[in-house]
């Protein structure tokens, strides 16, 4: 795995455990919308090859418990991670993708996308909260807590838990203490991506993030 980012440099004395925050792969959405919580949205063929890809980049780690957003997407990339290791995938809703009022529909300026449409721009009054969605720090604190859930279930080995690009990118800003609001084509959170917390106990002594399946655009609808 080719580390990205590094962080802390604390002297590891204790039980180390690794909490692996994995994006799910490409998604089959031919219409481009922003597809969200809807049920039905599964891998294309590319997401399931990138999936099978962290599967063998992992499969020498010594994991001992998978987790997964209930949603289709997540459930699909966490399997061959899970086959590999001989594991039941747990589902912890605490995983699930962000909520966003424009479910369902194509976020874009142009065309038909919502973004130009003035009836939507009430929506968009507050991008700091953020007005058209579930709070940052909501979804920071609930990410939190899946992370420590896992953490606790493989205590001194490594887990992985499979979500969704804003997720996982606003628990990483969160645990390094930068503001939540954002430029989402600033997130480094590519497709099948890894984010991996280091700890030392309860410490968290490192945060490493890699592309094993390689670099995706994050404002690809679809991804």
């Amino acid at each position: 795995m080719t580390d990205k980012t590094r962080r802390g440099n604390g002297q590891r004395t204790g039980e180390q455990t690794v909490v692996h925050m994995m994006r799910h792969g490409e998604v089959f959405n031919p219409d481009g919308i922003l597809y969200g919580r809807l049920p039905g949205f599964r891998l294309s063929d590319t997401g399931r090859a990138q999936a099978q890809t962290v599967a063998d980049t992992l499969a020498d780690h010594d994991i001992t418990a998978v987790f997964a957003s209930p949603l289709q997407r997540a459930q699909e990339t966490a399997a061959p991670v899970a086959a590999a290791h001989g594991l039941e995938i747990v589902t912890n809703d605490d995983l699930i993708e962000a909520d966003n009022v424009f479910e369902g529909l194509k976020v874009s300026i142009g065309g038909d996308g919502v973004l130009g449409k003035p009836r939507h721009w009430p929506k968009l009054r507050d991008p700091f909260t953020p007005s058209w969605g579930e709070p940052y720090i909501q979804l920071a604190h609930r990410m939190l807590g899946a992370a420590t859930t896992a953490r606790n279930a493989a205590r001194g080995h490594e887990v992985v838990c499979v979500s969704h690009q804003l997720p996982v990118y606003t628990l990483r800003r969160f645990l390094e203490g930068q503001r939540l609001w954002h430029d989402p084509r600033q997130r480094q959170c590519s497709l099948a991506s890894v984010t991996s917390l280091v700890y030392d106990g309860d410490a968290l002594i490192d945060i490493v993030y890699s592309e094993p399946a390689g670099a995706s655009d994050p404002m690809v609808m679809g991804a």
